[in-house]
């Protein structure tokens, strides 16, 4: 496809058959667009990391938990994880089975515990409060808790979810009151997770973390050893968000070469045999989306050009709320490849001066009427977006494995926003 600036779409013929202004055209904008091959793609990548027995890729559902989604992570063989009972539902919906899901929850209620256990999930816990309210609700049952290693990565503070500045996990020197609640509540200790952050593009603190958890299974836990059935090392893996300035990927062949081979030498030293776990979310997910939206407005305000679109932090809110980058295509109609780079910040219609997509970016130059793409955006893209001044939320299309748009989430209507009203 030609047009103003459209390699990386391209290059893996992400909108199959029709194109962006097309898609735009039909279902309007903003609009998500997933390509289900690309999906495919990146599950396959993570579950080729190893072929152990008992490893396994358990998707982290809160990037991205639309069902037709999930369900295609499900048939590559994919695990997956809740965090709530909304994303526990959806997973349901998709497929997935108890034998094939995992609850991941940080500071719930005993409800909501309650409500997992009886759906069959394992249930992993990252305080000792969270494991002493776990007892009380399932007296006698498995549990699953949650290790601060102490080693944190990822590209912005806010992101980074071990080390002494987060309020995850259990800090590892309080094993006595760990085991001490097992105790009091009979109590199995069934499995062990952790998760050092997300967004790494090197694999060697994701490594160091995995030689962490199994020492430190190995020495601090040997007494509970033999009732552990899984071993969860967390997620994290990042992908290449500076696709235009040739960002190199993480070296997926030397992760699971490496990973491989500690998990083998491991099994074949301590006689595990139980599952492993990775936890990816955004990694499945992120490279398969990109969201369209339209410029309605361009202006200077002194020196500073400013492109208006629909794209508000209602929309996708990781750059205002993480200093996220995304890159940006540009489609127009009969556009043309354009290589001379203007700056200009891509801002969104929220009344909020936080409202900022692309500050200051070297870009072609865009016009009113241009469609955007903004690269990379399946995960915790939609999931985080929200109906702020009272925008409705985006509609979402599947571009199929041969090349044919899906419409898999209506648009919403303002009529949708007041439907959970109460009048007297």
């Amino acid at each position: 496809m030609s047009n103003v600036r459209s390699v990386q779409t391209d290059k893996v013929n992400f909108f199959g058959n029709t194109s962006p202004r097309e898609l735009a055209s039909r279902y309007g904008t903003p609009l998500y667009v997933y390509n289900e091959n690309v999906l495919r793609q990146r599950c396959r990548d993570l579950t080729g990391l190893s072929d152990l027995p008992g490893f396994h890729v358990n998707y982290s559902a809160k990037a991205n938990t639309n069902p037709a989604l999930l369900r295609i992570v499900r048939e590559e063989g994919c695990h997956a994880d809740a965090m709530s009972p909304g994303e526990l539902y959806m997973n349901k919906l998709a497929g997935f089975t108890a034998d094939n899901l995992l609850y991941v929850c940080n500071n719930v209620s005993a409800d909501e515990m309650r409500n997992a256990v009886e759906n069959g999930l394992l249930v992993s816990v990252d305080s000792l409060s969270q494991l002493d309210l776990y007892g009380t609700v399932n007296p006698g049952g498995k549990v699953m808790i949650r290790i601060n290693p102490g080693i944190g990565a990822g590209h912005h503070v806010k992101v980074i979810t071990a080390g002494k500045e987060t309020k995850f996990g259990i800090d590892p020197t309080s094993l006595d009151e760990v085991r001490a609640l097992l105790a009091k509540h009979k109590l199995t200790l069934a499995g062990v997770n952790q998760h050092i952050g997300s967004l790494f593009m090197e694999p060697d603190n994701y490594l160091n973390a995995i030689d962490f958890l199994l020492h430190f299974i190995q020495s601090d836990l040997s007494d509970l050893f033999a009732g552990l059935e899984i071993i969860d090392f967390g997620g994290g893996l990042g992908i290449p968000y500076h696709k235009y300035d040739e960002q190199p990927r993480l070296d997926m062949e030397s992760l699971g070469r490496q990973l491989h081979a500690k998990l083998t030498q491991w099994v074949g030293e301590t006689g595990y045999k139980g599952k492993f776990f990775i936890e990816p979310g955004r990694y499945v997910v992120a490279e398969c989306g990109v969201l369209l939206g339209t410029v309605h407005a361009t202006k200077f305000n002194g020196p500073n050009r400013y492109v208006g679109t629909d794209l508000g932090f209602n929309v996708l809110v990781r750059p205002a709320m993480y200093d996220s980058f995304h890159d940006i295509e540009i489609y127009r109609e009969n556009g043309q490849p354009d290589d001379e780079l203007v700056e200009q910040s891509v801002v969104g219609n929220i009344c909020e001066s936080g409202d900022i997509l692309a500050k200051k970016r070297q870009l072609p130059l865009i016009k009113e009427g241009d469609v955007l793409g903004v690269l990379d955006a399946g995960a915790y893209g939609f999931v985080m977006s929200s109906s702020y001044n009272q925008r409705p939320r985006a509609a979402e299309v599947l571009i199929t494995s041969d090349g044919t748009p899906k419409l898999i989430r209506r648009r919403e209507t303002v009529e949708d926003l007041a439907k959970f009203f109460v009048e007297e």
